[in-house]
């Protein structure tokens, strides 16, 4: 891998190009992104980039005169990661992720990453947490319905689950009321219609998975089109 960044999903809207044609895109805030530490094989055993992004505030501790604690912050980055960036010279981030790029040896510690890294025509692989739909029912999910008929009073049930004496067990995959959403989704091979750097914006052809100001991690695509 080549380059990365980490961004947030600010929405959709569409563009037109020059020829008229109209193009539905994602818009995300890409970076700035800070190199935050640079892992080598003599010391971590593996090569990689650690980068955060989004700034966040330290938790803060403070005594009074009575010797009573007060915590302010008290959802901000502790202390033992409070090190990590103050080795690097930058300020505390909210997000941290590496990333194995080839050339790992060439960034050092307070670089920044910016959206400029990619250009328009890329090719990127996009992942993000998806839109949590809550527990949702059987129909609700599969659209699997129950008998229609007059007063059967069963309409909104899946009905029977198992299939009569042979084999007499549920299948495998067969669709039952759960949790949808919330998961981990990786979209291959998006193309980057448009770059800001100045906003530091990208403009991705098509959707992304997750809600708006969700983290969305962009990389080079690993799927090339034949």
């Amino acid at each position: 891998m080549k380059k990365a960044i980490l961004a947030t999903k600010i929405g959709m809207t569409q563009i037109f190009k020059e020829d008229g044609e109209l193009i539905p895109v994602t818009v995300l805030e890409a970076g700035p992104c800070v190199v935050t530490q640079v892992k080598t094989n003599e010391n971590d055993g593996y090569e990689s980039v650690q980068v955060g992004f989004a700034d966040k505030k330290d938790r803060i501790t403070v005594v009074d005169k009575n010797g009573k604690k007060e915590v302010i912050h008290e959802h901000g980055v502790v202390k033992a990661q409070q090190g990590t960036f103050k080795k690097a010279g930058t300020d505390s981030k909210k997000y941290l992720r590496e990333f194995r790029f080839e050339n790992s040896a060439e960034y050092k510690p307070g670089q920044e990453i910016k959206a400029d890294i990619f250009a328009e025509g890329d090719k990127i692989d996009a992942t993000a947490i998806s839109k949590g739909k809550g527990f949702l029912s059987a129909i609700q999910k599969g659209q699997h319905r129950g008998p229609m008929g007059h007063g059967s009073k069963f309409h909104r049930h899946q009905g029977s689950n198992n299939s009569s004496s042979t084999p007499s067990r549920v299948f495998k995959g067969k669709c039952m009321p759960g949790h949808v959403g919330t998961e981990q989704v990786t979209v291959c091979n998006l193309e980057i219609v448009r770059v800001d750097a100045d906003k530091n914006l990208i403009l991705v052809r098509g959707a992304i998975p997750g809600p708006k100001k969700g983290l969305v991690t962009i990389k080079e695509t690993t799927k090339v089109e034949v």
